[in-house]
């Protein structure tokens, strides 16, 4: 039987979820996250769209405490050490659509798609996450003992958020849809 999402999850719900998730950046360091939720998850990921259906990336979770520690010393903030898990989005450049022209690659842009759609399946069971950039790739490549050609994009550092988590009450602020939308 064929469901569609809106038989699932109406916008106004979807809308509620993603306005709901926010940048955790205390996780509960008591609480251990299941590798079955973490695989859910990761199932997001693995359906979202990318170019030509190439998804030219692969995602890493990293549970095991030295590895954890490893890629923590990679970003180099402390409160990336409360995270249980940290899921790495390693780029596959060689698997990539290039649009014709200018040979651009979507590499970067189909592994932002999947962590995106793997955020808001976190927050959905639940989970705090944070989108993470600012770290020694190099280092993260080192850790992951990545082969040559595989590109640490980002981090996603996710867990059961800590009580308060320090972001879940801050608004968040955003631009006006005119300022973001063009209608031509």
């Amino acid at each position: 039987m064929f469901f569609s999402f809106t038989m699932l999850m109406g916008y106004d719900e979807f809308m509620a979820l993603a306005a709901e998730r926010h940048s955790c950046r205390k996780f509960d360091t008591a609480r251990k996250v299941d590798r079955s939720l973490l695989a859910k998850v990761a199932e997001a990921a693995r359906i979202a769209p990318s170019a030509c259906n190439r998804q030219p990336y692969r995602m890493v979770a990293v549970t095991d405490p030295a590895t954890l520690a490893a890629v923590a010393a990679a970003y180099g903030r402390e409160w990336i050490k409360t995270a249980p898990a940290v899921i790495v989005a390693v780029g596959l450049h060689s698997q990539a659509w290039r649009r014709s022209g200018d040979c651009m690659d979507a590499t970067h842009i189909d592994a932002a798609i999947a962590v995106d759609h793997m955020t808001l399946a976190a927050q959905a069971l639940g989970l705090g996450t944070c989108w993470v950039c600012a770290f020694s790739a190099m280092a993260v490549a080192q850790a992951l003992q990545l082969a040559q050609g595989e590109e640490p994009v980002a981090l996603l550092p996710i867990g059961w958020p800590a009580e308060p988590d320090g972001h879940s009450e801050r608004h968040k602020v955003r631009k006006d849809i005119n300022e973001i939308v063009q209608w031509r």
